[in-house]
């Protein structure tokens, strides 16, 4: 009895993941499916997942000849990898400060980073575009990137992964004659590589995705980050061309897709703050 019970708990749990993971990839599904259609076949009535002609070569060349795709994803690729890059910059020797070093207003500094993980970032857009554009820095690479520096969200992981460190670790680091500095870097750092590569993921999909402050930002084209880039699909004239946008769609997501894929052992471990073993 026990066992039949169990084994319907664990059926009823798992058709319940299948249904949301139903949920999740039905919209993506539909992109791919949209995305190998002519016009013809993708304003039917009816649902049709499979194209009865196929238009591949077609939509996914006009993907990168309707609009230069191409830099989108390279501006992309410039803006998220520059970003995380330098949050790791600032999040580890801060994360390192809060979690391992004991000075006056630890705690409420701590406190402090916790308070702006409230804070979500459209109510500082108006301030931000004010500030950028006294400086000069609009429509440029430093206006996408400067306001993402600071991740607290990065600073509250990694202090939360620097906790699990064993404090003899760093005690027998500087009895080696190695300064705060060091330790962060040729200690610290190697350590908190599954927590990095968490936050990374974390940190590419968020910047990847924005569609918000480029849409504030930016103005000259060249400067179009991939989501800002689907817009040169929208033809007020001629209409959307679907076709070329859900195969540009396509093309934008697969690097967060394959990412995500070679990532995942670490990205676990990292959420799960495995620490030292």
């Amino acid at each position: 009895m026990n066992t039949h019970s169990s084994f319907l708990r664990a059926a009823l749990r798992h058709g319940v993941l299948l249904a949301g993971v139903a949920v999740v990839l039905l919209p993506f599904a539909w992109m791919i499916a949209t995305s190998l259609k002519p016009d013809a076949e993708i304003f039917i009535s009816e649902i049709r997942w499979w194209p009865q002609t196929l238009h591949v070569v077609e939509n996914y060349s006009q993907a990168f000849t309707r609009a230069p795709l191409a830099r989108f994803l390279l501006n992309g690729v410039i803006v998220t990898v520059s970003i995380f890059a330098l949050q790791v910059l600032v999040a580890l020797p801060a994360a390192y400060a809060l979690a391992k070093l004991r000075f006056r207003g630890r705690e409420a500094l701590f406190a402090l980073v916790l308070l702006c993980l409230l804070i979500p970032p459209h109510a500082i857009a108006v301030p931000l575009f004010l500030l950028f554009h006294h400086l000069g820095i609009l429509d440029s690479y430093a206006a996408l990137i400067v306001p993402w520096v600071i991740s607290v969200f990065g600073i509250f992981l990694m202090r939360q992964f620097f906790m699990t460190v064993p404090d003899d670790l760093i005690d027998a680091a500087r009895m080696d004659g190695m300064s705060e500095f060091a330790i962060v870097w040729r200690v610290m750092l190697p350590t908190a590589i599954p927590a990095i590569t968490a936050f990374g993921i974390f940190s590419v999909i968020a910047h990847w995705n924005d569609y918000f402050w480029p849409l504030i930002a930016l103005n000259s084209e060249q400067y179009y980050t991939p989501p800002l880039g689907v817009i040169s699909f929208r033809n007020q004239e001629a209409g959307t061309s679907y076709g070329p946008l859900m195969a540009a769609a396509t093309v934008i997501i697969a690097p967060l897709v394959v990412a995500f894929l070679v990532a995942q052992r670490r990205f676990i471990e990292g959420i799960a703050f495995t620490g030292l073993k």
